[in-house]
């Protein structure tokens, strides 16, 4: 007769078998591994505790009760990775495509209630085919146990979503509350509605890949950040975004060592082209601010006007906001503006400190932006920086023009500290605009006018393209060399570590959503 703790130990190994060895082989031949070798992965070696490897569904409609999995499902744990606890749930597509039932929920929902408690991270690994259908209702109920859950620990602990597979309906709405969101290309898609629903609705023919894969929510949506060639991949970027933020939103990211040196980076100094209509790769700019290989970007393929991410500076963990002269000449618009607010929130939300690197000369102009609501949307990106109460700091390296200039972090919405670059241009707008406008009459009653226009467009730009009187002004701290940056950024940090800042008493702000 076998002993009590054999039976155990085979209804684990059961539970650890999922739906059967055949269908894990399936699983391996689509190039996506199990439920437990993602965990595996991304775990340290040993860490990983399971929880509720023993749960049984409770269906008995549909023959179902002739159907049980030790697990459900799901596979639900705490364990550590690069020594710090984390919490985890991947689902199991090898049992029942990963459908959430009651009890699924129920197993997920028992660990975010202990990531709160604890104050650590919690990671979903998404492979679902959706609802249990056989559950109807229950089933419903269960997601919308995780979405209140979800809810309530944003901005309490990091929550970070892996699509590693289907996820669709309503399940899409758990990793659209999470903080960051990964995807796998050509294995993964996220919808709420899919192709064949869509077709009898619209008549449109669309691929799951076309309607909701990684490439078409890296770029078009934005709705993923990050995008992963494979499942590999995917858990070794959950990793390195891990390293970059705090356990919680009491605590800060861990700073790494650092030796000072020599911090003049030359190299800065012939970034800026001579003719301030030719583009520039704003990348070169943080790569040559920020400590070697750091910037880690966030939504790149998205409203790339735009870039956001991770970096450090002399080892402190940092997030980065900057206008991409690359693309549309950096203008803020709907979406850039959408990218740049909700990373700023993120940043806040977890004690990280923004450097804005600054060089836009506006907002985009066209019937297509003013109705779609560029205006609700830029306030957005205004609503955030201006909100948050981390440390801040600008950095101005050419445009910053009309609106965008107070809306990127400027000295007038809580800045903490701002520098300028001599090339800075700060205006209402651009020096030829602006002549037209002031001097439009002189121009006219001109016997050249070509040549009156440029000798009043170089009075314009000398007076006001350039960063003096905003410094005389106080609006910036100092015009600073660019060689020099890197220097005054890192006593800037140091200098605004133990930051406090008090904001009137209320519930909670009202976003222009």
């Amino acid at each position: 007769m076998k002993s009590k703790s054999n039976l155990l130990q085979e209804k684990i190994e059961a539970g650890k078998l999922g739906g059967g060895e055949q269908r894990n082989a399936t699983q391996h031949k689509k190039g996506k591994l199990t439920a437990r070798e993602r965990i595996s992965l991304l775990m340290d070696p040993g860490s990983f505790e399971e929880i509720g490897a023993l749960v049984l569904h409770r269906t008995k409609d549909f023959g179902m009760e002739e159907q049980l999995y030790y697990g459900d499902g799901v596979v639900t744990g705490y364990g550590s990775v690069n020594g710090r606890l984390v919490y985890i749930f991947a689902q199991d597509f090898t049992v029942f495509g990963g459908a959430l039932s009651e009890t699924h929920a129920e197993k997920i929902c028992k660990v975010m209630d202990l990531a709160m408690k604890t104050g650590a991270p919690m990671i979903g690994l998404n492979d679902s085919g959706g609802a249990r259908i056989q559950e109807g209702v229950r089933s419903l109920g269960g997601y919308a146990d995780i979405f209140y859950r979800n809810v309530l620990a944003s901005g309490v602990i990091p929550q970070l979503s892996a699509i590693m597979g289907p996820c669709a309906g309503g399940a899409v709405y758990s990793p659209a509350i999470t903080d960051f969101t990964l995807m796998v290309e050509n294995s993964s898609y996220m919808f709420v509605t899919g192709p064949n629903v869509v077709k009898t609705v619209t008549n449109e023919e669309v691929s799951s890949e076309e309607l909701g894969g990684a490439s078409t929510h890296s770029t078009k949506s934005g709705v993923t950040h990050f995008t992963a060639a494979n499942d590999m991949e995917c858990i070794l970027q959950l990793k390195k975004l891990l390293s970059y933020i705090p356990q919680n939103c009491e605590d800060v990211v861990p700073k790494l060592d650092y030796t000072a040196v020599d911090e003049t980076r030359v190299q800065l100094e012939t970034i800026i082209p001579e003719s301030t209509n030719q583009p520039y790769d704003m990348r070169a700019v943080i790569s040559g601010i920020c400590d070697t290989d750091s910037f880690f970007e966030v939504h790149a393929n998205y409203a790339e006007n735009m870039v956001v991410g991770f970096a450090r500076i002399a080892g402190r963990s940092i997030g980065i906001v900057a206008n991409q002269p690359m693309s549309l000449a950096g203008v803020l618009d709907i979406d850039s503006s959408k990218k740049g607010a909700r990373f700023t929130r993120f940043c806040d939300c977890f004690n990280i400190p923004l450097l804005v690197l600054v060089d836009v000369p506006g907002f985009l102009p066209g019937t297509d932006q003013e109705w779609n609501g560029i205006i609700t949307n830029g306030a957005k990106l205004l609503y955030a920086l201006s909100e948050a109460t981390v440390p801040r700091v600008t950095v101005i390296t050419r445009k910053a023009y009309g609106g965008a200039y107070d809306v990127m972090n400027s000295k007038h919405i809580g800045a903490d500290m701002n520098y300028a670059w001599p090339s800075a241009e700060i205006a209402v707008m651009g020096a030829k605009g602006a002549s037209e406008i002031i001097f439009k009459k002189e121009i006219a009653e001109a016997a050249d006018p070509v040549a009156k226009l440029s000798e009043k467009e170089a009075e314009y730009a000398e007076k006001f393209a350039t960063p003096y009187q905003a410094a005389e002004r106080g609006f910036i701290d100092e015009v600073i060399e660019p060689k020099d940056t890197r220097k005054k950024l890192i006593k800037a940090f140091a200098m605004l570590e133990n930051k406090v800042a008090k904001r009137p008493r209320k519930k909670h702000g009202n976003i222009p959503l």
